[in-house]
């Protein structure tokens, strides 16, 4: 819908503003994201990103017969086949990096980390104790006093590090990971 501007000041403006648009937004056929069902979520704030990356991937889970629940405490985003798991959630950085960020040494036995893409999307169902030998005291994300207990799994979409090939990346391996978490108790 648009609203028609009666006020040439505000049509000026407007128009400066229709000048400037492209150097902050990318539209049209060199825009990736453009005919993306995925589009709609990188305009959302981040806090909102992170809530809905939880409900894709609780969604998928279910969507694939897995026991989906809430988790009981704050330590960990749900409890999926019976396991404890944090999950983290990226869109492709216009750089080609997915960034997990603020993995914290809590209460989870795993970490789910989806990764999506225009069109595509990558699932990583790494244990606690890879995330110890990678991630977790190794790369922090913030610096300064008081900034140790966060950090960040970021690396190029098109190349993940070695040791996460068996943690997953197409989203039938992570499932099949999470999967055989319910006969492993």
């Amino acid at each position: 819908m648009q609203y028609p501007i009666k006020d040439p000041e505000v049509l000026m403006l407007a128009t400066i503003a229709g000048t400037l648009k492209g150097d902050y937004v990318r539209e049209g056929p060199d825009d990736p994201w453009a005919a993306s069902p995925f589009a709609w979520i990188r305009t959302r704030p981040s806090r909102q990103v992170g809530k809905i990356g939880e409900q894709l991937v609780a969604g998928w889970c279910a969507a694939k017969g897995l026991d989906v629940t809430r988790s009981s405490n704050s330590e960990a985003d749900r409890v999926i086949a019976g396991r404890r798991v944090e999950i983290k959630f990226s869109t492709l950085w216009e750089s080609g990096v997915y960034k997990f960020q603020q993995l914290r040494d809590q209460d989870y036995e795993f970490a789910v980390c989806l990764g999506i893409s225009p069109f595509d999307a990558h699932c990583w169902s790494i244990s606690k104790s890879v995330l110890r030998q990678h991630v977790i005291g190794h790369t922090p994300q913030h610096t300064g006093k008081g900034g140790t207990d966060t950090f960040w799994l970021s690396f190029d979409a098109s190349n993940p590090p070695a040791w996460l090939s068996a943690c997953g990346g197409r989203l039938a391996d992570a499932y099949e990971i999470m999967r055989k978490w319910q006969t492993r108790r």
